[in-house]
Parts: C-alpha cells; sequence; structure tokens
C-alpha cells in the first residue's frame, strides 16, 4: 500500500486495528504523493495509494491504473509548527513570522519540497497568500515529504514549519513543540483533498483494507488523527 506521508501515524494505527480484526496483514510505504505517483506510472506493484491530493488519484485513473475514480477519504489540515526553544511564535496570523524575516529570529523554515508533496504546495500557496513567499524562499528546508519537513520541524533543525496537523498532534511530535492550525482558505487553489484508488490488480487484502477505512472505525480513527471528514467539510 502506497500511502502520502501525512498518514504515517494514522495509517500505522489503522493497519493495526485491521489486521487485529480480520487477520490480514498490509504492508506500508510512505511518501510524498507525487512522487508515488510516478512510480506507479513506472509499474510498481502497488495495490492501493492513498494520495494527499485527489489530483493524483484522477491522474492515474485517466491513464488507466486504476479500478475507478477513487473515493475522498478525507480533508487535509495545515499547521505552522513551532519547536522548543524556537524564538518564533505559533501565530495563526503570520505576523511574528513576517517580523521574524526582519528582524533575525527566522534562519530556516521547513516544509515539504512543493514539486511533489500536496502539503509542500498548501504551504507555499499559504506564504504567498500572506506576501512572504519571496522574503523566505531562501531560507526554506524542504523535505522530500511532508514526514521529512515534519521532522525538520520539530527536531529544531529550524525555528518552524508549515506541517500536516495530523502529524503534529501525534504525541511524541506534539511534546516537541506548539501548534497553529492554518486557515484552509488562504490555500484554496491547493486543496488538500485526500483520496484513495484501488489499482489493477489489487488483491482481496487490499480491497478489505480500503473498504475498512471507509467504514466508521476507520472513518473515525483519521478524525481522531486530526483529518476533517469530507462530508463534514467546506464545499
Amino acid at each position: 500500500m502506497a500511502a502520502a506521508a501525512d498518514l504515517k501515524f494514522a495509517l500505522t494505527e489503522a493497519a493495526t486495528q485491521f489486521e487485529r480484526d480480520s487477520g490480514q496483514k498490509v504492508r506500508l510505504s510512505f511518501g510524498s504523493s507525487g512522487n508515488f505517483t510516478q512510480q506507479i506510472e513506472n509499474g510498481a506493484p502497488f495495490e492501493l495509494f492513498l494520495s494527499a491530493d485527489e489530483a493524483f488519484v484522477f491522474r492515474l485513473a485517466e491513464a488507466g491504473h486504476t479500478l475507478d475514480r477513487g473515493a475522498q477519504y478525507a480533508i487535509g489540515r495545515l499547521v505552522l509548527f513551532v519547536p522548543e526553544r524556537s524564538p518564533l511564535k505559533p501565530d495563526a496570523t503570520l505576523e511574528d513570522l513576517r517580523a521574524a524575516l526582519t528582524d533575525g529570529r527566522l534562519r530556516r523554515f521547513a516544509i515539504a519540497n512543493p514539486e511533489h508533496a500536496p502539503y509542500g504546495r498548501a504551504a507555499r500557496s499559504v506564504l504567498r497568500h500572506a506576501g512572504l513567499w519571496t522574503a523566505i524562499e531562501p531560507r526554506l528546508v524542504l523535505g522530500e515529504n511532508a514526514a521529512q519537513a515534519m521532522q525538520f520541524a520539530a527536531s529544531g533543525a529550524s525555528q518552524g514549519g508549515m506541517v500536516p496537523l495530523s502529524l503534529s498532534r501525534a504525541p511524541d511530535i506534539a511534546r516537541q513543540g506548539r501548534f497553529v492550525p492554518l486557515p484552509a482558505e488562504w490555500h484554496a487553489d491547493e486543496p488538500l483533498r485526500q483520496r484513495m484508488v484501488l489499482l489493477k490488480g489489487a488483491g482481496a487484502t487490499a480491497r478489505a483494507f480500503h473498504d475498512w477505512l471507509r467504514s466508521p472505525a476507520g472513518r473515525d480513527l483519521l478524525a481522531r488523527h486530526g483529518f476533517t471528514r469530507p462530508e463534514t467539510s467546506a464545499p
């Protein structure tokens, strides 16, 4: 199973619960949705793909790699994460980030690589909306995916970062800093509509796990990890 990096904690827990309930074991690979899309296009033998951007699922469907156009399983949320001992404040208006760019407090700032990671594109959109992109771009530390960006932000390798809520609220990471959700409308041009799809040749276990994730138990688990249910999100 190929899954977007923002699902690292949620899907690991989901797989454990699914295995306990069904006796079937799933193997998970986490990374950037864009990279997985390219791998699937090149013949990688994944059976289920959970993307952080539904556009990648539609791209694979149009190319004939999937069984259908998939199902939306969640809406992702972006946060500003500030590690312990950082001079930055977790400020949803980004005014403190703006000030830190001029007063010397900000040296490095982490986001996922916008070239292939949906959360990186959403972060870039937020920074552009706030008028900060040009000033902050030379100070960016780019994670290969959202999980690596989270590592950069939480470890103190940067003074902060824009990363998934689902990773930020995991207990081991939440203890390393503070975070505040950012307005979804600030990246309305890069919505984090997350979609999963069964790929051609998917076997019984992949199909069962796909169905479990769409069940009330699966949806409740994703909600506990900070994902918004599609039916309760704004259109």
